[in-house]
């Protein structure tokens, strides 16, 4: 699933912590916030495809549920291997999203939260999902998160990276095309990337045989809140951001201010 590309970002160490900084920190309350509701309770068992060094996974460990880890880069399942709050996964392993190595109907739900963006190609993004729906059982789920087509541009507007040439060429092509493209990784702008119009997303999850496919803001207007660090220390205003955000999270008028939608499946 990695391409050299890939490696080489997340070879950097940037993704253990990565959801505990920042607006990720919105990512992460607000992925789990939806989990919640259309995961089936514990003890069932999850697969965590895609899963990095294991934020998710840990979570549902301490809600009790069975989990198997999977990723395609080396150093997260070692980080995962030797972390003593994922000891109780039933399994950490190195692996590619497009051919998992779990029997068919083995689990009740599976999370792609990033499989689904860094499969830059079509056919491998309905490949991965449609592993994910063979390994889950009938009545299970999949939820997958996607990057929208306007992440980028709106991150490179308020940054005002739009002033560099390299970035709006760049910015330019994965509006036309989907294809987020680094001219160069040492610049340490995120990696090769797919970002998705919310009907692609849709028909990938239809094409892999899910139903009742729907689609969740995971940010929201909060992707574009000025100084969030502040808000999001301050308990009351962080509140009344996730508030609004939930009341607007199926509105597609708002899709496109959000860095990520969260798609759940049916299987």
């Amino acid at each position: 699933m990695a391409s050299d590309p890939l490696h080489f970002y997340y070879e950097q160490d940037r993704e253990h912590e990565r959801l505990l900084r920042g607006s990720n920190q919105l990512e992460f309350t607000r992925t789990l916030e939806l989990m919640v509701r259309f995961l089936p309770p514990a003890p069932a068992r999850i697969l965590d495809i895609g899963g990095g060094t294991g934020p998710y996974s840990r979570w549902l460990l301490k809600r009790g549920y069975s989990v198997q880890l999977l990723d395609a880069m080396p150093n997260h399942i070692e980080r995962a291997q030797q972390d003593p709050a994922l000891a109780g996964l039933e399994s950490a392993v190195v692996g590619d999203a497009r051919a998992l190595p779990y029997a068919a109907a083995s689990a009740d739900a599976a999370l792609l939260f990033g499989p689904v963006y860094h499969l830059t190609g079509r056919a491998d993004r309905v490949a991965a999902l449609r592993e994910a729906r063979r390994c889950v059982r009938a009545g299970g789920v999949v939820l997958a998160a996607a990057i929208t087509r306007t992440a980028s541009a709106l991150d490179g507007l308020l940054a005002g990276m739009d002033a560099d040439p390299r970035f709006a060429a760049m910015r330019n092509h994965t509006l036309t095309t989907g294809l987020h493209l680094p001219p160069d990784p040492a610049l340490g702008w995120f990696t090769e990337t797919y970002f998705h119009s919310p009907a692609e997303l849709v028909a990938e999850f239809q094409d892999a045989g899910l139903t009742n496919v729907a689609l969740y803001a995971v940010e929201g207007l909060g992707n574009i809140v000025p100084e969030f660090d502040v808000l999001w220390a301050d308990p009351e205003r962080r509140e009344r951001l996730l508030d609004l955000v939930r009341r607007t999270e199926t509105d597609p008028h708002l899709w496109g201010v959000s860095a990520h939608l969260l798609a759940v499946g049916q299987v």
